[in-house]
């Protein structure tokens, strides 16, 4: 006769409910730093990252963040106010560095009573740092090293990321793992959040542990029932496999292109053939290193708009981290927050069970 299956200790509610409080810990500094019910940092994707998607992510227990982008004062206002409209709860606007109009940009933040400004796209200085922090919120930057960390936290930052090349959209040449083991030990100043190739809960814990304070996911949101996306950007996300989002790449270091990781396409194919192709007319005298540069570099505008609204998913730019191939549905915001936690929840069980049993 054969023995009765134990019963799955992930199913037990009171061992569930434990398990859930020692999560809640790891993630304590996170979920305070954020206001949030989870330690759950959005990914600020330009014309994904919107009042619909940030205001529902918040709304789930996450924390939404707006995608400034190249949006100006007035607009930025507007998407402010849309976003508080559809949530009382906290969110954060995503600001970059570069942007002509910064200082303008993080004034407009702070009129409106935004709590946390995230600023990416390069090393932010340290006057708009104490502006933001001058003015009542929190500052978030993006630290691709240590010592940028370091760095960071000699300006007064409030919060760091640490995103590995793994993440959807621009990203640097160090993955996450690697990142991880090189900061999250040297750093207990302020909280740091982990981002690139997440899609799963369990995987998170393993960072929590490591001492992160929480993570941030934009893929598996890009792809949700609540993103404005075009359906069939939301499809090529479905069908992909981690593989099918890769780097954009280089062909002359002379003409150094900015590494952006999205899903190969008839439009990266024909990126490198344009780059040749300018390479060619530089060396024949046609075009002068500048506007040989500028030409490489204006071949992708507009692409993301392409892609994300038009729904031109062969010729526009679909942006999406490796962590796509985890995507197989599109969910719901709430529904993906939900399996994440459970997930942990799950790991902490099994960890508990391991621990038991030698």
């Amino acid at each position: 006769m054969t023995a009765p299956h134990a019963a799955d200790p992930t199913s037990d509610p009171a061992r569930r409910a434990e398990a859930r409080s020692r999560l809640d810990h790891l993630c304590a500094r996170g979920t305070r730093f954020l206001g949030s019910e989870y330690a759950l940092l959005a990914g600020a994707m330009s014309w994904v990252s919107e009042r619909n998607l940030v205001s529902a992510i918040s709304n789930a227990g996450g924390f939404g963040v707006l995608a400034c982008g190249a949006m100006e004062p007035e607009r930025l206002a507007e998407e402010i106010a849309a976003t508080q409209a559809l949530t009382s709860r906290p969110f954060g606007v995503n600001l970059i560095t570069m942007h002509p109009r910064l200082d303008d940009l993080v004034r407009v933040c702070l009129d409106a009573g935004v709590s946390h400004v995230v600023l990416a796209g390069g090393i932010p200085s340290g006057p708009v740092i104490r502006a933001i922090k001058e003015g009542g919120a929190k500052a978030i930057g993006f630290a691709p090293a240590l010592v940028l960390a370091k760095r960071l936290i000699r300006l007064g930052i409030d919060a760091l990321v640490i995103e590995g090349s793994e993440a959807g959209g621009h990203v640097g040449p160090v993955s996450l793992t690697v990142l991880a083991q090189e900061i999250l030990p040297h750093i207990h100043d302020v909280p740091v959040f982990v981002a690139g190739g997440l899609g799963r809960g369990d995987a998170i814990l393993s960072y929590l542990e490591l001492g992160a304070s929480g993570a941030q996911l934009g893929t598996r949101f890009a792809a949700s029932r609540e993103s404005i996306a075009h359906e069939r950007f939301k499809k090529a996300f479905l069908r992909a496999n981690a593989r099918d989002a890769v780097t954009s790449v280089q062909l002359d270091e002379r003409f150094p292109v900015i590494p952006v990781r999205g899903l190969s396409n008839a439009g990266t194919r024909r990126f490198l053939e344009h780059q040749a192709e300018t390479l060619r007319r530089f060396q024949a005298g046609e075009l002068t290193k500048e506007a040989a540069q500028l030409d490489i570099e204006h071949f992708w505008a507009g692409s993301l708009r392409r892609a994300v609204i038009e729904g031109d998913v062969e010729n526009g730019s679909v942006m999406a981290g490796q962590s796509v191939g985890m995507i197989t549905s599109e969910q719901p915001v709430s529904e993906i927050i939900n399996e994440l936690v459970d997930q942990a929840i799950d790991a902490l069980i099994r960890q508990e069970e391991r621990a038991r049993h030698g």
